[in-house]
Formats: C-alpha cells, structure tokens, sequence
C-alpha cells in the first residue's frame, strides 16, 4: 500500500533502526499534564517556513542518538516518567516508529506522538495497533492554503483527513487528541486562524491550542514579532476560546 508520495504506508520496523535527532530526557511541555521523555525523529517531508526544528528537516541526515540511548533513560525512569513522546521532523515518516512505541508501552509507559498529519494511511495504522495514547496534531492552515505554508502540493487534505480520522478514533476509545495551530504575523497562519479552529471545532476536536511562533531555530528569513502582534494574537485566542472546548490553551511565544 503506498502514500499518494509513493512512500509505503507500512510501520513495521526494529526499534533500533530509528533515527533519532535529539533526546529530552524530561519534559513537562510536549504532553499536557504528563511527565514525559521527548525523542526528536529525523526527517520530514515538508518544509514549513517558521519551522523551529529546521535541522530535522533533511531525511538523509545521520542520527545523533541511539534508541539504546532511549532504552536505558527509560529502564531508569520507570516510575518516574509518565510516557514518551516521539517528535520530530515527522515521526511517522520512519517506520522503525511502530517498534519503537511498541517497546516504550511494553516497558510500561504510555505514548504520545506530535505530528503534522503528512502520512495519513500510516497514522490509521498506528491508532489502529493501539499502540497510542495521546496525538498532538498540528492544522496549520485552511486547506485550500497549506501549499503556500509546507511548500507541498496535497498537504491540506492530508492533515484535515488526520483531523476527521482521530475524531472519530476518539468515538470508539481511540488516542487522546490536541489539535494546535501556530501564526506567523504578516501570513496566511494568523489570517485563517480563527477560521481554522472553528473548522477544527466543528469537526469534533474538543482540546485546541494556540500558539505563536517561535524565532529561536527558524530559517530566519521572517518576523516572529511585529507591532501589535501579542495584542492581535490574544484577540485570536479570546476568540478562539468563545468557541466552546473541553480545554483550550494560548502559548506565546
């Protein structure tokens, strides 16, 4: 079975075989509520321009950490670490990623996963293994404008179908979903981002943040700050929380 990419929506893979960017050992950030080790994935298959993580982008790039690295800081922190997050880049992107959740729960932690929604047919298949506890999941943008964000063609209908297919997840004990949108001042983000969480709202997500972006890690080639940007962002987020959520969260940055 293959990705409209021509990649194989397949998820079998060694946990050893993950290429991994970087290790938190400890994170109280990426999952809410709980205390977390993050494992950042090498590689993803777009290139949002206000990507913070701009290193993990390149597919080919060596790791810089082993899993058996991730093993041990678990084998230590049983008890003391609620789950793992795996990150990135985009983790779905490796198919060692199944192994490597698969080990994380058999040594009793629960697993969360951050993605941008690029492999729809791969995520299907790891909610479907139960291997997932938690999904947060970027929108970053109305459909018909992804392209000019990710620089992909397609990537729109890819990350609203993850959005459709983990709310209904959720109907039948699926993962635990965060649905996240990042604004830029000046871009496309900001100006649809009320728009956004409406449609996401409308969708079935309950849980929603919304947070700036950061210029620490970026490109550079853009403004993460601007005049009147924190007052325009907290006007989105009033509005944004009118909507009516189990939980809703603004990060500034």
């Amino acid at each position: 079975m293959l990705e409209a990419d021509g990649s194989r929506a397949r998820l079998a893979g060694p946990a050893d075989s993950l290429v991994i960017a970087g290790l938190v050992p400890m994170s109280t950030v990426d999952w809410p509520d709980r205390l977390v080790a993050t494992v950042f994935c090498q590689g993803c298959p777009w290139n949002c321009f206000y990507c913070h993580n701009r290193a993990l982008i390149p597919a080919r790039a060596p790791g810089a950490v082993a899993w058996e690295e991730v093993r041990e800081l678990l084998e230590r922190r049983r008890g003391l670490l609620d789950g793992v997050v795996f990150t990135g880049g985009e983790a779905l992107r490796q198919d060692a990623l199944a192994g490597a959740a698969a080990e994380a729960r058999s040594m009793g932690f629960a697993v969360g996963l951050h993605t941008a929604g690029a492999y729809p047919r791969r995520l299907a298949d790891l909610v479907a293994s139960g291997l997932i506890d938690w999904v947060g999941l970027d929108i970053k943008a109305l459909p018909e404008h992804y392209e000019a964000v990710v620089g992909r063609p397609g990537a729109g209908e890819k990350a609203w179908s993850c959005l459709a297919a983990l709310v209904a997840s959720r109907a039948v004990g699926g993962p635990g979903l965060e649905v996240r949108t990042t604004v830029v001042p000046g871009d496309v983000t900001a100006d649809d981002a009320v728009e956004v969480a409406r449609r996401v709202h409308d969708a079935g997500a309950r849980v929603y943040a919304l947070q700036q972006a950061r210029g620490r890690g970026t490109s550079g080639a853009f403004d993460v700050v601007a005049p009147g940007w924190d007052a325009r962002c907290e006007r989105m987020a009033e509005a944004i929380e009118t909507l009516g959520w189990d939980r809703f969260t603004y990060r500034p940055a």
